[in-house]
């Protein structure tokens, strides 16, 4: 027994063993894969980061961002956004093509100050012909390393304008225009540019051709295109937050930096035309909701609608007193609903909706108003809509009722048995105890209700010209 206990013993020693030398075997072999995969992971960066300079010292590289419409959050989301994709490309310059009306003050000083502290060279270049760097967009162009104009095109007309700036000369204007004035002569001096000019275009909202432009030192140069661009500004040194940078952009590789869909939904939103549909939108579904409770769809969808109005509203700075009269508006369109008014309660909505709208944006610039057409068309429909609402109610209120004893005057129905003088018959789908008030009704004969006496009808012989029939 000994000897087995022995063998038992040694034999569990021995499996033991090898249990854990297979262990030992697995973590060897996790060890090594892990080493090797770590040294291809070296071994490939390692020969992606070597082969980089290589491939800028061949083809040196130019980034390009389409600055066109509405300076806006996410314009200035996007030029920022590009300027740090040319920084990590080593890019040697990022060329901004701008056509643009101008746009808010929030964003272009956030766009101005990005370009400011940027350490890639950055190239306003206003483009394609017929553009125009207008409003904002002469405070970018000012901000820029090097300014550059396509020909018949043009800038100017800075003066600020926004919502609360009251009119000229008032003490908030006098103080944002000077503001505005020191903000682009430092730009001017910065980049050894036309202060005077610029002064002028904040102040008087003068505005000068291409030409024109060149002619007063306003921008640096004239280019037919994008590439002519290139050649012209290749061999020029300009002056980053790292120092004195020379351009090599003559045979630079082109790289377009297209905004992304954040960007493109974030462009969407500032638009207050889309801002004004939105809040449409949200309008009809509060209505829908509240004149039908418990549908859920008309609610969820006028709450997302009336959150992303706000936000855009939110962007532009609208007048509350606008926002309110809107809300006047709802609150009276509702009203008309749960008490009807033959239409009054809708008319004042539709007074208050048409003069809210209107003084949403009534102090911003034209490009950041809500277009009056768009404005009459919804309040057209809207007053159709409360119209055919109110018509139908009315209709229904003055109809003849179809229903009940009232129902049953002048219905058409057919004697079931003698009426001598009474009798029974079959009208709208029910047998009724009834008595002849025109002699003896044979069986049969059409019968027209004249008279509801309890569970009694009085009938008469009917005529061709029914106004209802009811029979088997």
């Amino acid at each position: 027994m000994r000897r087995i206990a022995g063998v038992m013993a040694s034999g569990g020693r021995e499996r033991y063993a090898m249990q854990n030398g297979a262990r030992l075997a697995h973590l060897l072999f996790l060890l090594m894969a892990g080493l090797a995969l770590v040294a291809c992971w070296t071994a490939v960066k390692g020969a992606a980061d070597a082969a980089a300079p290589v491939a800028q010292t061949a083809a040196p590289i130019v980034d390009v961002a389409q600055l066109d419409g509405i300076i806006g959050p996410a314009t200035a989301r996007y030029v920022i956004r590009a300027l740090e994709y040319a920084e990590q490309q080593n890019a040697q310059a990022l060329v901004i093509e701008m056509d643009t009306p101008g746009g808010l003050l929030k964003s272009m000083q956030d766009m101005t100050k990005a370009i400011l502290n940027s350490p890639v060279p950055t190239v306003v270049y206003v483009y394609p012909s017929g553009a125009r760097a207008a409003s904002a967009g002469v405070f970018v162009t000012y901000a820029a390393n090097i300014a550059a104009m396509a020909p018949t095109t043009h800038l100017g007309a800075a003066h600020p304008v926004g919502m609360g700036l009251g009119g000229a000369g008032s003490t908030e204007m006098t103080k944002v225009t000077n503001d505005a004035v020191a903000e682009i002569r430092g730009f001017a001096a910065l980049r050894e540019r036309n202060a005077a000019w610029a002064e002028q275009a904040v102040r008087r909202s003068v505005s000068i051709s291409g030409q024109q432009a060149l002619r007063l030192h306003v921008v640096d140069l004239i280019a037919e295109s994008p590439r002519d661009l290139l050649v012209k500004i290749d061999g020029r040194s300009v002056r980053t937050t790292v120092g004195l940078r020379r351009l090599r952009t003559r045979d630079a590789r082109i790289v377009d930096v297209p905004m992304n869909t954040a960007e493109r939904l974030l462009l969407l939103l500032g638009d207050p035309n889309i801002g004004f549909i939105l809040m449409t939108i949200a309008m009809y579904g509060i209505i829908f909701e509240l004149s039908n409770p418990g549908s859920v769809f008309p609610g969820v969808i006028g709450g997302l609608a009336l959150i992303l109005a706000l936000a855009t509203f939110a962007v532009i700075e609208v007048n509350v007193a606008g926002l309110l009269l809107i809300a006047f508006a709802l609150i009276l369109f509702i009203a008309d609903i749960k008490v009807p008014s033959h239409g009054v309660l809708t008319a004042g909505g539709i007074a208050a909706f048409v003069f809210g709208s209107v003084l949403l944006t009534e102090h911003q610039a034209p490009f950041l108003r809500i277009s009056l057409v768009l404005i009459l068309v919804v309040a057209a429909l809207t007053a159709a809509f409360f119209a055919f609402a109110v018509g139908a109610g009315i209709h229904a209120q003055t109809r003849k009722v179809q229903t009940g004893r009232e129902g049953l005057r002048d219905a058409i129905g057919v004697a079931r048995s003698d009426l001598a003088p009474a009798g029974m018959v079959f009208v709208q789908g029910e047998l009724w105890s009834a008595e002849s008030a025109d002699g003896v009704i044979s069986q049969g004969q059409r019968v027209r209700v004249v008279q509801v006496k309890g569970l009694r009808l009085t009938v008469r012989k009917a005529g061709e010209t029914s106004k209802k029939e009811d029979g088997e």
